[in-house]
């Protein structure tokens, strides 16, 4: 490995299958000592949230009703920004290694979008149905990149990303998945494509495009899945469905700028 290599943490190749592919597999690449730490403050943050209703479950609409979403058949649990409720997540939005890599992808002046944390309980884990991030964001220049990391060892059968390598060269257009309901839907699109699927030990890294449609499916084993996200942008990025510049503030940061 070059000098410039183990500066941004990855190989030249690795950047190549990136572009082509829309996401690059990391594998391995937290340290125990931190995983069992992210889990804690992750249950933590969950704990408090479900009494609070401070989450949503992705599964049934939208709604403020703390016992509907506790006690719903199907949970696909979301916590947004854990960054701003809990220290150990916001250091983890600073961690050097990860930013290593994503400077290497989207270059040295690097912003946060947002983070989320995306759990799958043990038996009633709800489905994402396939769609391309960019699709709910609406971020223009569509450069963003995410680094989806497991907190559990992740398979196919308690959740585990499934990609469609080379989707992330054009948008697609979303259709809800019912009046009202919370998530988009691209599956129709989906059919008949070569997939990837993900399978990661806790403490594994994969790193996607903005426009790299992904599914994972329902958690109908005795494991819970428990998966973070950090998603990056370019700062000057502008959302348009709002018109607006994501400005640099304390929910979106900037994690490294080079002049």
């Amino acid at each position: 490995m070059s000098e410039s290599e183990e500066k941004t943490g990855l190989s030249s190749e690795q950047i190549a299958s990136f572009h082509e592919r829309g996401y690059l597999v990391i594998g391995k690449f937290l340290d125990d000592g931190l995983i069992e730490c992210l889990r804690t403050e992750y249950d933590r943050e969950f704990e408090v949230a479900r009494k609070s209703g401070g989450f949503r479950n992705l599964a049934i609409e939208d709604t403020d009703d703390v016992d509907k979403k506790n006690n719903a058949p199907t949970q696909m649990l979301q916590i947004m920004q854990m960054c701003e409720r809990n220290i150990h997540f916001r250091r983890l939005i600073f961690h050097e290694p990860l930013l290593d890599m994503i400077e290497c992808l989207i270059g040295p002046n690097i912003q946060l979008f947002h983070d989320q944390a995306l759990y799958k309980p043990a038996h009633t884990g709800g489905e994402i149905f396939w769609h391309q991030d960019n699709a709910y964001w609406q971020c223009t220049p569509p450069n963003l990149v995410s680094c989806w990391m497991t907190l559990d060892d992740v398979t196919i059968d308690n959740g585990a990303m499934q990609l469609i390598p080379g989707s992330h060269l054009k948008a697609l257009d979303h259709t809800r998945t019912g009046e009202g309901g919370p998530l988009l839907d691209v599956r129709d699109q989906a059919t008949g494509q070569d997939t990837a699927v993900i399978d990661l030990p806790a403490g594994g890294v994969m790193i996607h495009h903005c426009q790299t449609m992904h599914y994972t499916q329902p958690n109908n084993t005795d494991r819970q899945r428990r998966a973070f996200a950090i998603h990056y942008m370019t700062p000057g990025t502008r959302n348009l469905r709002k018109e607006e510049h994501l400005e640099v503030g304390f929910e979106r940061p900037m994690l490294r700028m080079k002049i």
